[in-house]
């Protein structure tokens, strides 16, 4: 029996690993939150035309602690988001185009169809572990700096 639930096991997952696409390489960059603890600095993906957006963390079964996505729009607009084929819980990071905070959703839940929307018109949205804002104090308001932005600081470069 336990020969049995480890096959049907195994199928599942080989049946998981075809249903879920390959994940689009993206280029990196390095951006630097300015939070009251001091500067986080991230190492992000760059999600900045239409499909790579659109595939965003989906089917993402693991993300390192000081990793993200940015979702670069280029312009400013409201932004709205949702959870479907998303695995990992997220923090989301509502960004205006000067690089400034303008709100986060915390904790957001796994595999939602729930609309997850910025409250006001925003250029960027960044997309790290659930919790991770909490823990490293990043608070709407405070600046964000990267090659996005035009804000970039010394030696933070676009890839």
């Amino acid at each position: 029996m336990r020969l049995l639930s480890l096959t049907a096991t195994a199928m599942l997952a080989g049946f998981a690993a075809i249903a879920a696409p390959a994940p689009i390489p993206l280029p990196h960059s390095n951006l630097s939150i300015e939070t009251p603890k001091g500067p986080v600095h991230l190492d992000v993906e760059v999600a900045a035309d239409n499909a790579s957006r659109m595939r965003g963390l989906m089917y993402r079964t693991k993300l390192a602690a000081n990793a993200g996505m940015l979702f670069d729009f280029q312009n400013e607009d409201y932004r709205s988001f949702w959870m479907k084929n998303t695995i990992l819980p997220l923090d989301m990071i509502f960004i205006r185009a000067d690089g400034t905070i303008a709100s986060i959703a915390p904790n957001t839940t796994p595999y939602s169809e729930k609309v997850i929307s910025s409250e006001e018109p925003v250029r960027a949205v960044l997309e790290i572990n659930a919790g991770r804002a909490a823990a490293l104090d990043i608070r709407a308001g405070e600046k964000v700096h990267s090659v996005a932005f035009a804000n970039a600081l010394p030696g933070q470069s676009p890839h």
